[in-house]
């Protein structure tokens, strides 16, 4: 069954297909045969009407177009191979020529990965930051630790800076009650800041049980940026008063049975997220340093359904956290500056750079003669993903499934596999001149060999990450 193509634009085909009734008639016999089994003639048993007969009722074209269809993914898919295209989306198809003679033509246009060149990475040097974690560091983390097991006692005095303050807060303007920014039995730390502007002159000098009304710009819900009258009222009067750091913190706090250790420990593990942190920007900036030197067209329509989809995406959660998109940016992302177009601009942007990116992995993957997805790879990306959604790798092998994700899955696992092989082609140093072993680095920032599959973890798009964050918070 020959076919053409006809190349419309670097990354748009139109394959033409031809087949002749000999080929198709296995197709057409079939298709007879299941309109038989479903319909009823007077005087025939189903499954016994003759050809003739539904020929009269249906039309021999109907038969021979539906027989067509049956037969059309083989007919493309054979094409496909035959011209070595790499489509990106679902052909547009067209019966060109359906007259019930020897030879039937259809075409089919679909988006395909344009044809370009890798070029040489062998002089890309990448920087990324050191792993190395100084005292100020681990003190900040410890710090931390102290304030979520500080104890609170309370007293009997006007609040001064530091204090921590059990605080009801009701908005009006005019005189009308705004209900929607009222707050009670809010926790805040006098002098913090990043609530409201002038609460903490208000609040200081005031004891349980005292209030005071000031006026400030709301900075959430329906009537942000809008000028208010605030009454805050002091239900409590705090002294925070963080715990020793000893060793019975430390069995308090962690698996240590010394501070000594506890400390070691804290620092190794701030020691693993700056690898992390190093997998992650090595493998971003690898493949900023290709895209740059690689210049191929994007496919249209492909660049459309990767913009719609990540907006959709976002829009669901943003809404299933009872979030706009202008309160996530002020009160989430805090970045009250930024307008809903800017955001959307930047999604574009990072849009075309992901789907840019995923070709040049692809043709990677398909470059490479060592790159495979076994049983025992899809497995263990199964295991990964069913531990960060919390579900057992059954039911994420069901889901995966039910969602016809195994194509999507698999291709993310080679992708993984061409990336690591890049960055091992690539010489990656950090800020201090010392070379850094990316491929020695596991998923959890410990060193040591990584599984196929662990080798295939790629960073969480941002987006989702921004997502998550603000579904979180409400």
């Amino acid at each position: 069954m020959p076919s053409t193509v006809e190349r419309m634009s670097p990354s748009h085909v139109k394959i033409t297909m031809t087949v002749t009734l000999d080929d198709l008639q296995p197709a057409i016999d079939k298709t007879y045969k299941d309109i038989a089994r479903n319909i009823n003639l007077p005087g025939f048993r189903k499954g016994h009407v003759p050809a003739s007969l539904i020929d009269q009722r249906y039309g021999r074209g109907s038969v021979v177009q539906e027989a067509l269809n049956a037969q059309f993914p083989d007919l493309y898919n054979a094409a496909v191979t035959e011209n070595d295209l790499k489509p990106l989306g679902q052909p547009e198809v067209d019966i060109v020529n359906l007259d019930d003679g020897e030879v039937i033509e259809l075409t089919a246009e679909v988006d395909v990965r344009p044809d370009f060149e890798l070029p040489d990475v062998a002089d890309i040097i990448v920087t990324v930051d050191p792993d190395t974690i100084d005292d100020a560091a681990v003190n900040e983390r410890l710090d931390l630790l102290r304030q979520r097991f500080a104890t609170y006692n309370d007293l009997d005095r006007a609040a001064e800076a530091g204090d921590v303050v059990v605080i009801d807060l009701a908005a009006s303007q005019g005189g009308i009650d705004l209900p929607e920014a009222d707050a009670a039995g809010m926790t805040y730390i006098v002098g913090s800041g990043g609530l409201v502007d002038g609460l903490d002159k208000a609040v200081t000098g005031l004891k349980a049980g005292g209030h005071k009304k000031f006026s400030t710009k709301l900075v959430g819900g329906e009537h942000a940026g809008e000028k208010a009258d605030v009454t805050v009222t002091v239900n409590k009067v705090q002294e925070r008063v963080l715990p020793r750091v000893d060793d019975d913190f430390a069995q308090l706090v962690s698996e240590y049975d010394t501070s000594g250790e506890m400390l070691d420990g804290l620092r190794d593990g701030l020691e693993r997220m700056a690898r992390v942190g190093q997998v992650n920007q090595a493998r971003d900036r690898v493949l900023d340093a290709l895209a740059e030197r690689t210049d191929f067209e994007l496919p249209p329509k492909v660049l459309e359904a990767e913009l719609e989809g990540r907006r959709q995406d976002i829009e669901d959660q943003l809404a299933g956290a009872g979030f706009s998109l202008e309160r996530y940016l002020s009160e989430v992302a805090d970045e009250p500056d930024k307008t809903p177009e800017d955001f959307w601009d930047e999604l574009s942007v990072s849009a075309e750079k992901n789907l840019r990116s995923r070709l040049i992995l692809d043709k990677l993957a398909d470059d490479a003669t060592d790159i495979t997805v076994t049983q025992e790879d899809l497995s263990e990306l199964i295991v990964n993903r069913a531990q960060e959604d919390g579900v057992t790798p059954d039911q994420e092998a069901q889901h995966m499934m039910e969602h016809n994700h195994l194509a999507e899955w698999m291709g993310e696992i080679r992708r993984g596999k061409a990336l690591m092989q890049l960055v091992s082609r690539v010489a990656v140093k950090d800020t201090d001149g010392r070379k850094v072993d990316i491929s020695r680095i596991r998923p959890d920032g410990t060193l040591g060999e990584m599984t196929t599959a662990e080798a295939a973890t790629t960073p969480e798009p941002a987006k989702a990450a921004k997502a998550a964050k603000a579904k979180k918070k409400a």
